[in-house]
């Protein structure tokens, strides 16, 4: 069922009693949550500790406000300038750094305060289970960052492991206690010291990311087949070190508010009229020999960047692909007993090839939807989108994915004909979206890349874009993906704003499509029929996607900036 927007609205009350308990905690008057991070005026905290992310429409309220407890005695009880100065360069030493110095915090329970040490405990047991469902507990590498968390946040707090999976990390911990146990005793006794704390710290980091690169190199070494990646614990158990910014570095948050129309609306979001609307194939517009010409133009820029299509595939497919059987391997050492060799045991019992396993192949059963916002704004930036789309849909081709590249613009700019009619109506308040939406097709997920290819260089015609209804947008884009077969359902959406209709934001007010947006994203993200993620150009689009990023496109296009963006695809959320 889809959830009701008095769902919305009681997710949003969550989110506004635990920043008022942050704000209380802390004194700063400026803290508030936005978009499901914790944000000081317009600037989302730089807080990386994995079981800090909470989410207000999956979690109970215990486990939110013990979310939001935690930051509060992150800000009260630790120096922001010195963790800076002290955190290690290596990514994942700076991810394990970042939740030891949080556990240090989460020690320093004010005293009487039994409440909140109660929404620590309940938060942290909460993301140890959801760990541990997830699946990423069932591998080497999983388990030994699972073991240090609960091992680290055990000696800091003093509080036990959680009892439920006190089995399962008790052969690791017995492992790895004597080669890390000095920095583990150092921990508990300087905790209420950052400085000396953060020398151990580094030093536990420092030696867990060892073994971690030593069990990276066996999983690289044993050729098993298996469709997983080493690093799936790793991106599970917090951001994406790669797109993580500094404090000096953050992009401009995109713009946001509440919208009074909307919120006192009985039936919700509405359109004045849907007579207009319109759902084309831009490539048919354009003139054969034209669309050869930006086809050129596009297969000019990829290649003079030197991108390596096969590589990128290889890529994707580790991150996106899932393990499907494909038969039995006979002649093993080791599996199950193959019956037709049960002679063979009695007349040569040292001969070890006897066993057969079941053989596993990475597939792709996954389709990836880019949906990229064609308004005026964005006409500066479609070269670097154009060729990011385009060499991620061959690569995906290659990998065995599916993809498909949509636009959304408008028919006309400032209202055009719905809008005209509207006004020979006599102007009737709060008339709604009050323009005509182009939803474009660039590729369908049936075609090859190959066939496709010229109809992607259609974003290069100038006179598509308008303006930006990127609520409707979405949904008509999550809609097709829900009539897909495929296990896993991806939408894209690469923006470079806030949605912006004249029309309607004169008739109704400046946050009506704005608001329409955030309802849409939430039923996706709590429908999860499709992982709708935001991919700002030059903006941090988290007031609308819990999951995004800001991907900067005056720099150029490179293979490392692609491969990083393939894998932040594939993490499963």
């Amino acid at each position: 069922m889809m959830p009701s927007r008095e769902a919305v609205r009681d997710a949003l009350r969550r989110e506004a009693l635990c920043a008022a308990a942050v704000r209380a905690l802390t004194g700063d008057p400026a803290l508030h949550y936005r978009g499901g991070r914790l944000c000081r005026q317009l600037r989302p905290l730089p807080l990386h500790a994995p079981h800090l992310r909470s989410n207000a429409y999956e979690d109970d309220f215990a486990s939110l406000r013990g979310a939001a407890d935690g930051a509060a005695l992150r800000l009260m009880h630790s120096d922001a300038a010195l963790h800076r100065r002290l955190c290690p360069d290596d990514p994942v030493e700076r991810l394990l750094f970042e939740l030891f110095e949080q556990v240090r915090c989460e020690a320093h329970v004010p005293p009487g305060m039994r409440g909140l040490a109660h929404n620590l405990r309940e938060r942290f047991d909460a993301w140890s289970r959801a760990y541990c469902r997830a699946g990423l507990a069932e591998d080497q590498l999983g388990i030994l960052i699972y073991t240090v968390a609960q091992i680290v946040w055990s000696r800091v707090t003093g509080w036990p492991v959680l009892e439920d999976t006190e089995d399962l990390i008790e052969t690791t911990r017995a492992g790895i206690v004597p080669a890390i146990g000095v920095q583990l005793a150092g921990l508990r006794r300087h905790r209420r010291d950052q400085c000396a704390y953060a020398h151990d710290a580094r030093e536990l980091a420092r030696r867990v990311a060892a073994m971690l690169a030593e069990e990276r190199a066996a999983f690289a070494a044993d050729d098993t087949g298996d469709a997983r990646q080493p690093d799936d614990a790793l991106t599970s158990f917090s951001l994406w070190v790669d797109f993580d910014e500094s404090d000096e570095a953050l992009h401009a948050l995109a713009p946001t508010g509440e919208s009074r129309v909307l919120g006192a609306a009985e039936d919700g979001y509405r359109a004045y009229t849907t007579q207009f609307d319109t759902e084309i194939r831009p490539a048919a517009r354009i003139r054969e020999p034209q669309l050869r010409e930006y086809r050129e133009q596009l297969d000019e820029r990829i290649a003079a960047r030197g991108i390596h299509v096969a590589r990128l595939a290889r890529v994707l497919q580790a991150a996106l692909a899932v393990p499907q059987r494909d038969g039995w391997s006979f002649g093993e050492e080791d599996g199950r007993i193959d019956g037709r060799r049960l002679a063979q045991v009695v007349s040569s019992p040292a001969e070890r090839r006897v066993f057969t396993r079941e053989r596993l192949r990475p597939r792709g059963d996954c389709v990836v939807s880019f949906l990229i916002d064609c308004s005026g704004s964005m006409k500066a930036h479609i070269e670097p989108v154009a060729m990011l789309v385009d060499v991620v849909a061959r690569a995906a081709e290659q990998a065995g994915l599916a993809t498909e590249v949509l636009g959304f613009t408008t028919g006309a700019w400032n209202g055009g004909r719905a809008r005209l009619d509207w006004l020979a109506c006599g102007r009737p308040p709060h008339p709604g979206r009050l323009n005509e939406t182009c939803h474009m097709v660039f590729k369908c997920a049936d075609d090859s890349w190959r066939r496709a290819r010229t109809g992607i260089a259609a974003l290069f015609k100038a006179d598509l874009f308008r303006e930006g209804v990127d609520g409707e947008a979405v949904e008509w884009a999550c809609t097709r993906l829900a009539a897909r077969t495929e296990a896993r359902r991806i939408l894209v959406v690469i923006s470079d704003g806030s949605p912006m209709d004249a029309a309607t934001a004169q008739a109704n007010d400046a946050f009506y499509l704005d608001n329409h947006l955030k309802e849409v994203v939430a039923r996706h993200e709590t429908l999860r029929d499709v992982d709708v993620i935001g991919l700002g150009v030059g903006l941090d689009l988290s007031p609308y996607y819990r999951h995004c990023v800001a991907l900067d496109l005056a720099e150029p296009l490179d293979m490392a900036r692609l491969v990083g963006l393939a894998r932040w695809i594939g993490v499963r959320r």
